[in-house]
Formats: C-alpha cells, sequence, structure tokens
C-alpha cells in the first residue's frame, strides 16, 4: 500500500534521537520554516473559501469545523474564540471533533473513523443550502471527515476540505479544497506539528478575514470585543480612545455608558447622540461602524 505524503519518513530528522537538544531544535524549526510556503502555495483557495465563508454569513447561514485529534481540536478552538473576539453568535459558527468534548482532553480510539460519530454530529448542526461545513484533516482520508463532507453535500451545504495530503480523499468531496503541502513530519506521523501549525494558520485566515468582510472590525480593532474581564475593559477603552481621539478615562465613561459595547460608544461619542440613536444608526448601515462615523 502506498504511504500518504504525511505518515512518510523524514529525512532530515532521521537521527534526530543522536542530536543534542540545540540541534533537535534547529532542525524543527528548519521544517517549520516550510509551513508558510505552503500556506502561500494554498492562497488562492484560501481566498475563495473565505468569501464562500462571508457570503454565508452575511445570508445568515452558519458555518461549522469538523475533525478528530489535533485537526478537531484546532476546529474548536477557532470556533470558540469568535464569540468574545467578535461577539459572533456560537450557533453561527460551531465546531465539532469526533469523540465530542471528551476528545478535547483525551485520545479517543476509533473516533476518527466512526461513521456513526458523524452522522451524529452532522445531525445535531444539521446543514442546510445557505451552510458551510469544513472538514480538517492532515490525511484527509478518515471516515469521520469523508462521512461528514458527503452526507453534507447531499443536504444542499457547500464544502470545504484543509489538508496536507495532495491525494486526500476529502478533494473529491470538497468544492474547495486547501491543501498545505508541509511534507512529512519531524516524528513520523506526528501530524499535531507541522500539518497541524498550517491549520492553525489557514483557520486563522478563514475567519479573521471572514469577520472584517462582514463588519466586525473598525480599521483593525476589534470593535465587537466582549469586555467580560479586566484585559477586555481596558482594551475596549482603549479602542474607543484611539477610535474617537479622547483620553481613557472618557472613553470608559462612554463605555459605560454604551452597556459595554465599543460600536455604541463611539458613535455616541462621534455623533453626540443617546444609545438608542447610537443603535438605530447601526443597525440601519447594518452594524457596520465605518458607515456610521
Amino acid at each position: 500500500m502506498k504511504k500518504i505524503l504525511t505518515e512518510l519518513n523524514n529525512s532530515n530528522s532521521t537521527n534526530i534521537d543522536l542530536l543534542n537538544t540545540a540541534e533537535i531544535i534547529k532542525i524543527i524549526h528548519n521544517e517549520d520554516k516550510i509551513i508558510h510556503q505552503a500556506i502561500e502555495e494554498a492562497l488562492p483557495e484560501i481566498e475563495q473559501a473565505t468569501d464562500i465563508i462571508t457570503d454565508s454569513l452575511l445570508q445568515n447561514g452558519r458555518v461549522a469545523y469538523f475533525g478528530a485529534g489535533t485537526s478537531g481540536r484546532l476546529g474548536v478552538l477557532d470556533a470558540s474564540e469568535c464569540w468574545p473576539t467578535y461577539s459572533f453568535p456560537k450557533e453561527q459558527l460551531k465546531g465539532y471533533i469526533a469523540g465530542g468534548d471528551y476528545a478535547l482532553r483525551n485520545s479517543i480510539e476509533g473516533a476518527e473513523d466512526s461513521i456513526e460519530e458523524a452522522l451524529k454530529d452532522l445531525n445535531d448542526f444539521n446543514p442546510t443550502s445557505k451552510d458551510v461545513v469544513i472538514g480538517i484533516s492532515a490525511s484527509g482520508n478518515p471516515k469521520y471527515v469523508l462521512t461528514i463532507l458527503e452526507q453534507a453535500t447531499l443536504k444542499g451545504a457547500t464544502t470545504i476540505g484543509i489538508t496536507s495530503n495532495p491525494e486526500a480523499k476529502l478533494i473529491s468531496l470538497s468544492k474547495i479544497s486547501i491543501i498545505t503541502k508541509v511534507g512529512p513530519e519531524v516524528i513520523t506521523g506526528s501530524s499535531r506539528m507541522k500539518s497541524g501549525t498550517a491549520q492553525k494558520m489557514v483557520l486563522n485566515m478563514l475567519s479573521t478575514a471572514s469577520m472584517i468582510k462582514i463588519g466586525k472590525t473598525y480599521k483593525n480593532y476589534m470593535i465587537d470585543v466582549r469586555p467580560t474581564c479586566d484585559k477586555l475593559i481596558n482594551r475596549a477603552n482603549r479602542i474607543i480612545s484611539e477610535i474617537c481621539q479622547i483620553p481613557i478615562e472618557i472613553a470608559d465613561k462612554y463605555r459605560i455608558k454604551g452597556d459595554n459595547n465599543v460600536k455604541i460608544a463611539c458613535v455616541m461619542y462621534n455623533k453626540s447622540c443617546t444609545k438608542q440613536e447610537a443603535i438605530d444608526l447601526l443597525k440601519k448601515h447594518n452594524g457596520i461602524l465605518r458607515k456610521v462615523i
């Protein structure tokens, strides 16, 4: 049987167990440099996928990541961080991992090849033609991910595949395939390394670019941040201060007047209006601050 790319032995690290710490780290570092080139080669597909996701979200569609092991954990991580960062509804961007939440901390043998798990998770998401389903897998061959993509297509959803294997089965089941050719891992088959890092970088691009395009930022400020702790309260105050060109103390007062909503606070100050007037102005412009101030 032909070995898949992510399972091949890396000749650059063959005798890594005989090396000292500095030499081991240098090999890992040199291999990681390959990731950036692999991502660059996949930029056209990342762009297409981003536009598909954006169009879906603008039509109140939903997006879900599905993966097993490291891939599943990265998808759950990316989805879970969009709510505090952009106040993006949790039900509109979800992450699923084969084996459920227990698998986030524990390895569940066989979960990646469970068709039953795939059907259960897909039924929970229940995709429609407005939705986007993203399968993530280094090898691109686990039955869990393949079943998800196949069934999601039958339900009319748009499918996107993310893999490090140019011969992955998920490619034929995805409308857009993002292939990051990072090559064999430093430790043979340990796809949490280069493949996992590449997946994290791709997911960062997809979610961040999509949030920017639907108006969740003003310039490069995260204006929909949820100030739920001291760090985020201070961040919100700094954003208001810099956008409105006012002292932090005044920014803090407007944040409080705006019920912890950065956009409302900025509109209230810039338009010298009430909170309700600011809310109405934002609604009129689909929540995009650029169009209001």
